[in-house]
């Protein structure tokens, strides 16, 4: 059975032994993610490259994923440890002007130095990941003066976040606009962008890369109040969205995270952006070779909704065990896409299409659902075709034949997309059906006798040239005698 809902896999110190990489290649991972968050920009080309130079011996297409690291809001560091128990019910003041290294019980620096002109008395706000709870009594000058609502261990360099949403801080900071070049300069496939707030910081993004020299596709992560009410114009304006549940979770309250990701999976789809759900999804496989119970749910859910894509962090990063994250994602995945919701047919019959490939590639798919196709072969040149062909709820392969390994990389990421290497350079249509089918039977994915729908355009090599569709019988597709 092939697995639909791709898989993306964090790289970092326990995926550089070649080992570990081979086999997480070999349990079938589709991206792979540069946290930019972490390490040196030499690291992450190294790894990049390596990634893909693994991916080829072994036959496979992966993707890479550079995720920015955005303006990261943090605590600084304390003086005489690395940490300090704050109790509730004690002060505990936020200092823009204090050193770096000075903090104490007391008190401690901050990394956002223009955070006590976005708080005000009575504000909350969380502190690592919402394991710290402050209450903002009074704003004075460069202080911010808290009362400890929920106490606990608080550790150097732990994030804060304002609850609701409402810090100024600007999406894209120095550092991202210099890993902006490295992202070019790796020829990421896609880029993720950090803590947007509007479609004007995705525009940036692109641009940006763009003027690197970078071709990838932009994602919006979507972890502050403020994406959740700008989310349509962000995923009109973004190549894909993610749904980073860290920060989101503890912006908007965990009791709303639910509801909110599956409304902006909706919404993606809608839109024909491809949408990625991240963050602990199987966190307890950094340190266990099994997830429990609650994490194999997730997944599932998640997949049932219509993501694109399910993406493992720390879980392949740092964990123990990297090849069996990916393992168990795989057969959650797998078990997920059998059930009749992950599979119903979605009609969108109410929709009025802009351009001619477009309703080509919607006809295709209402035709392969109504008429037992067994696959589809979409020859592409941008990869814009079978994108729109996977956003229709479908079991039926799709298969990417293109020339450009660009696009090739680009599709790892869609629902049901699987990337072929196919170099179409003619008008000889019925030659090209014939090699379309033969390749496909190469792969095992039809036999004689099954139905396959063909896309293509009049003319070999033109970007967004689709025009027509064809339905083959496997069996019946051999080229005419010369003279016929």
């Amino acid at each position: 059975m092939l697995r639909r809902t791709k898989i993306i896999a964090t790289l970092g110190p326990a995926t550089d032994d070649p080992k570990v990489l081979d086999a997480l290649i070999q349990a079938g991972v589709d991206v792979v993610r540069v946290n930019f968050s972490h390490g040196q920009a030499e690291d992450h080309l190294e790894r990049a490259q390596t990634v893909r130079n693994r991916a080829r011996a072994h036959g496979r297409q992966v993707g890479v994923l550079a995720d920015l690291q955005g303006p990261k809001i943090r605590i600084e560091c304390f003086r005489d440890a690395d940490r300090v128990e704050l109790e509730e019910g004690a002060h505990f003041v936020l200092d823009a002007t204090l050193p770096a290294d000075a903090g104490t019980r007391e008190r401690v620096g901050i990394t956002y130095k223009q955070l006590p002109e976005d708080v005000h008395r009575g504000d909350t706000l969380l502190l690592d990941d919402g394991q710290i709870v402050l209450w903002v009594e009074d704003v004075s000058g460069s202080e911010i003066v808290c009362r400890v609502v929920v106490g606990g261990v608080l550790s150097n360099s732990k994030g804060i976040n304002r609850q609701g949403g409402g810090l100024s801080a600007r999406a894209l900071t120095d550092k991202d606009r210099s890993d902006i070049r490295s992202a070019a300069a790796m020829q990421a496939d896609y880029l993720a962008v950090s803590f947007p707030r509007s479609a004007a910081d995705i525009f940036e993004a692109r641009d940006l890369l763009r003027e690197a020299g970078g071709h990838g596709g932009i994602i919006a992560k979507i972890e502050r109040a403020e994406a959740i009410e700008n989310i349509e114009e962000i995923v009109d304006a973004a190549d894909a969205v993610m749904i980073a549940r860290g920060d989101l979770g503890v912006e908007i309250g965990d009791a709303e995270l639910p509801a909110v990701q599956k409304r902006i999976i909706q919404i993606a789809r809608h839109h024909d952006r491809v949408v990625i759900t991240a963050t602990q999804m199987m966190q307890s496989m950094v340190d266990s070779p099994l997830p429990t119970r609650a994490e194999v749910f997730d997944v599932a859910n998640a997949v049932i909704d219509g993501t694109d894509a399910v993406m493992l962090s720390a879980e392949t990063a740092a964990g123990r065990y990297p090849a069996k994250a990916v393992e168990a994602m795989d057969r959650i995945c797998k078990g997920a896409e059998r059930q009749r919701t992950a599979m119903a047919v979605e009609r969108r019959t109410h929709l009025q299409f802009n351009r001619i490939d477009e309703a080509i590639a919607k006809a295709a798919m209402y035709t392969a659902n109504h008429l037992g196709v067994k696959a589809i072969a979409a020859l592409t040149e941008s990869g814009a075709t079978p994108l729109w062909m996977s956003r229709i709820s479908s079991g039926i392969p799709i298969y990417a034949l293109t020339r450009h390994v660009e696009t090739r990389r680009k599709v790892t990421l869609y629902r049901g997309v699987y990337p072929v290497s196919f170099d179409v350079t003619t008008t000889d249509h019925p030659r090209v059906n014939k090699e379309a089918i033969d390749e496909l039977m190469r792969r095992g994915a039809v036999r004689d006798g099954d139905l396959v729908i063909i896309t293509k355009g009049d003319l070999a090599g033109v970007h967004g040239g689709t025009n027509a569709m064809k339905i083959i019988r496997v069996g019946e597709h051999e080229l005419p005698a010369r003279g016929d």
